[in-house]
């Protein structure tokens, strides 16, 4: 291609939206919503969020309370990250701080009497142990959660390895 040809060339590129845009404008034009009936405004004094005839508003039930008695809670399985037995709300956890870590770092669990960080927090992916704590465990609620008062939607049936153990052990003094 020519060096005369290319500003023209360009022109056009540019200029391609602007031309298309009467067409793409036709092409994905969508129908309006249908007017929400008076039944669906009836259920909560505002229309269903699809807009769509019969369907009615629920109500989000509230958000279950924090629960802060700061009781450690006993782990169901080996290895499952401790939960958090206090509210956390308003503390700041980005790159810049982590507010969990001014109770739970090591150097200030004396003050606070929290439980220090594990020392596997401390380590790399390659297992070296750092004089910090990794970036892979930084970010607290990845693992650890709070609890909350909410009542299970479906019924529990998890059991813990020690409750399934106990079961399935023969009775004191028969057989080996």
């Amino acid at each position: 291609m020519s060096k005369r040809h290319t500003p023209v060339l360009l022109a056009l590129l540019a200029a391609l939206p602007l031309l298309l845009q009467p067409m793409a404008q036709r092409a994905f034009a969508t129908d309006p919503a249908p007017a929400a009936s008076t039944r669906d405004v009836k259920a909560s004094g505002r229309p269903a969020f699809t807009g769509a005839e019969g369907l009615l508003v629920q109500e989000a039930p509230s958000m279950p309370k924090d629960v802060s008695d700061d009781q450690r809670r006993q782990r169901n399985y080996p290895e499952q990250p401790p939960v958090i037995p206090h509210a956390i709300a308003g503390y700041q956890l980005d790159l810049r701080a982590n507010k969990c870590l001014t109770c739970h770092a090591r150097e200030f669990t004396g003050d606070s009497q929290a439980p220090m960080i594990s020392v596997t927090h401390f380590q790399d992916r390659d297992g070296q142990v750092l004089g910090a704590v990794s970036t892979r465990r930084y970010f607290c609620l990845q693992c650890h959660v709070p609890q909350t008062d909410a009542q299970p939607r479906v019924v529990n049936t998890f059991r813990d390895v020690d409750s399934v153990i106990r079961e399935n052990r023969p009775p004191v003094g028969e057989g080996k």
